[in-house]
């Protein structure tokens, strides 16, 4: 397969096909080799005339710039659903991953968006919460663990 159709154009993120295909063979390593895995999964929401919607592309692309920033080279960072960020971080449990969501929140407060965003972030961890990936991810967005609006 061409490395293009694994990553969005232009960026550094996994399209969600990729995205979920690299998850479930990590999630099989995680299992051999008895390794904890942590998916964090980010809404990006713009604040628009009193109104709340998904973010635009170019918003969620500059999230994931800054995110990008903060994580391991070997971690994953992928596109998910509009408005959505997902990220595994290997070999990482809740508890550990908890600090990583710190910084995350810590850098993008400190960014100036050029519009009011309410940014949720939610975390699930392998094999704490889920075993496989489909309820993996039902628990990251089912377990907020920081949001607030910027």
């Amino acid at each position: 397969m061409a490395t293009d159709r694994f990553f969005e154009e232009g960026t550094r993120l996994l399209t969600p096909y990729a995205f979920d295909f690299v998850l479930d063979a990590e999630l099989k390593r995680a299992v051999r080799s008895q390794n904890y895995l942590t998916l964090i999964m980010v809404e990006t929401q713009r604040e628009w005339d009193g109104m709340t919607m998904s973010a635009d592309q170019g918003t969620v692309s500059e999230v994931a710039r800054i995110v990008g920033h903060e994580i391991r080279d070997t971690d994953l960072l992928g596109a998910a659903d509009q408005g959505m960020l997902s990220l595994v971080l290997l070999d990482a449990d809740y508890e550990s991953s908890t600090k990583v969501i710190d910084r995350l929140v810590q850098r993008l407060e400190q960014h100036d968006f050029p519009a009011p965003l309410r940014i949720s972030v939610g975390a699930a961890s392998f094999p704490t919460h889920a075993v496989d990936a489909g309820t993996l991810k039902r628990q990251a967005l089912t377990h907020p663990v920081v949001s607030w609006r910027h």
